[in-house]
């Protein structure tokens, strides 16, 4: 390679000044809730500002209360559910509609792209959207968080970029060997996707996992409430009553709401831990994924 020239240099100290700068700022919020979850609560609940290291003596009192807690228990099992069903189904229909868009030879692919692309830009309301789920009787049901928000316009267009990209003569020569369609998709199609799959896979858990209106509107029974909309309960409505109602923890302390925002910290921690243990697994098919079909030769 050649010397580089100055300008390159430049740009290149200057991206890196704003990356590091960007990552810091993505990074302190992060850090703030983590040290004032292990903070000592007495001197949390006065403090003002953000926290950058523990405050007295490290504690992880507030895991414990909130670990401790069965709703809180209910609530993950609940959300592990709803995101493990939901990401399965959706990825397998986006596949599939994907694989369907992308063939040549299919005649309606034209007027089903523009019928699915006009949702991604209007849609019938809130009002219509809670009568369709009443009518279909899945009212205070988990279909009501799994189903709708299951599948994605623009994660069939992904799949549909990253299957249209595969060569025409592997699908040929399957057929001349007898392969039928079902044979294409699952020999063919899903082996040579496997990063947009990952990507969708990415998408669509972490909606699922961030999502909490749709149970907020359909669900009325607690049992079967998602961690996220527990989590707002408590942050929201700063109601912490009922998790440090079943842990280990004085009446006096909780008449002075002593352990209240050691709980509301740690209870984000908890909440966010799962993806950001899973995410690095799925970088490198994310990034991958992400750009097939952003270049044409």
């Amino acid at each position: 390679m050649g010397r580089r020239s100055t300008s390159y240099r430049i740009f290149s100290v200057f991206n890196y000044l704003f990356l590091g700068l960007l990552m810091v700022v993505c990074l302190i919020p992060v850090l703030h809730v983590f040290f004032s979850s292990i903070s000592d609560p007495a001197l949390l609940k006065v403090h003002t500002g953000l926290v950058i290291w523990p405050l007295g003596k490290p504690t992880l009192k507030g895991y414990e209360i909130v670990l401790s807690n069965s709703r809180i228990a209910r609530s993950y099992l609940n959300t592990f559910f709803y995101v493990g069903t939901g990401t399965a189904l959706g990825v397998f229909l986006s596949m599939l509609g994907g694989y369907v868009l992308s063939r040549k030879n299919f005649m309606l692919k034209k007027p089903i792209m523009v019928f699915i692309t006009f949702t991604m830009m209007f849609n019938g309301g809130l009002i219509p959207f809670y009568l369709v789920v009443k009518g279909l009787g899945w009212l205070d049901t988990p279909l009501a968080v799994i189903i709708p928000g299951c599948l994605s316009v623009f994660n069939i267009v992904l799949m549909r970029t990253a299957m249209t990209g595969i060569s025409d003569s592997l699908y040929e020569s399957a057929v001349l060997d007898g392969a039928s369609h079902f044979t294409c998709f699952f020999r063919i199609a899903m082996p040579l996707s496997k990063p947009t799959i990952a990507s969708i896979v990415l998408f669509t858990a972490v909606s699922l996992w961030n999502s909490w209106f749709q149970a907020m509107i359909f669900l009325k029974t607690r049992k079967l409430f998602p961690l996220q909309l527990v989590v707002r309960e408590i942050l929201v409505e700063n109601n912490t009553t009922s998790v440090t109602s079943g842990a280990d923890v004085t009446s006096s302390a909780l008449s002075q709401n002593l352990y209240k925002y050691l709980v509301q910290y740690s209870t984000v921690i908890v909440t966010i831990l799962p993806i950001i243990c899973i995410y690095p697994f799925l970088q490198k098919y994310f990034v991958n994924g992400i750009m097939i079909g952003s270049l044409k030769e």
